[in-house]
């Protein structure tokens, strides 16, 4: 019986298909290693920032911040900084947006507005924290990949608001809680009007390139504020100071 040769270049062929992995495992190891990053961020950047709430340290574990950026940003989703989506918009850096929740102290029956979402990733780590998140974003782009996303996610008590951001979203106030992902400059009346006598609003003030996170808090119709840390980012549309005429 004469053995069949194998044709030339099969057997180089299979041990390379053997060799090379599937697009499955793949992504079962960058999702390992982003899971690894998420970890690193959390150890590196949001315990040492005198966050340990478990409820945010639970949620920015568990909430895929590379799912929640551009493309192109996917690799650099866990750095501590800033991230841009667009001209003038950013992903705030873990620290500062943990560090913000842990200041609003948002509890599980509570209902949350959240200015300039983005993404949807400040959205969907709040989430996890409320029982209801209205995300308001007036990039109409943003908005419906935001909504994509945190549907594909499984964020089911998240919805996205497309509407000019200076002008809140009335449909559901009064708020408990008012999270703005971006700096401001001044905080228009429509926004505070919605939020609920009692209720809580987070911002960062800039003024020039020097920024200062605060907490408002809503009584008798009137919001006090406390400055909490330091923070930069930059002034949303809409929430600039009117700039006064010159000669």
């Amino acid at each position: 019986m004469h053995e069949i040769a194998p044709k030339a270049g099969c057997g180089t062929l299979a041990s390379v298909a053997r060799l090379t992995p599937d697009a499955n495992q793949t992504d079962e190891f960058r999702m390992s290693e982003f899971a690894s990053r998420r970890v690193m961020m959390v150890d590196t950047q949001v315990r040492p920032s005198d966050v340990t709430k478990f409820p945010i340290i639970d949620a920015m574990l568990s909430v895929p911040r590379e799912t929640f950026v551009p493309d192109d940003k996917r690799e650099a989703a866990y750095v501590g900084e800033n991230l841009t989506l667009a001209p003038g918009r950013v992903v705030l850096e873990a620290r500062t947006l943990a560090k913000l929740l842990d200041g609003l102290d948002i509890q599980p029956t509570e209902l949350v507005l959240d200015v300039g979402c983005g993404l949807g990733y400040s959205s969907a780590v709040i989430a996890r924290l409320a029982e209801t998140v209205v995300a308001l974003e007036e990039d109409e782009g943003l908005a419906a990949d935001a909504q994509r996303i945190l549907s594909e996610a499984g964020v089911d008590n998240a919805v996205t608001v497309t509407g000019k951001l200076a002008e809140g979203s009335a449909t559901c106030a009064p708020y408990d809680v008012i999270t703005i992902q971006g700096g401001v400059e001044a905080i228009p009346a429509a926004i505070l009007s919605q939020l609920k006598d009692g209720g809580r609003i987070g911002a960062i003030f800039m003024e020039n390139a020097v920024g200062t996170a605060r907490i408002g808090y809503k009584a008798a119709g009137q919001v006090t504020w406390r400055s909490i840390f330091n923070a930069a980012a930059p002034v949303l549309p809409g929430f600039a100071k009117p700039r006064g005429f010159t000669l």
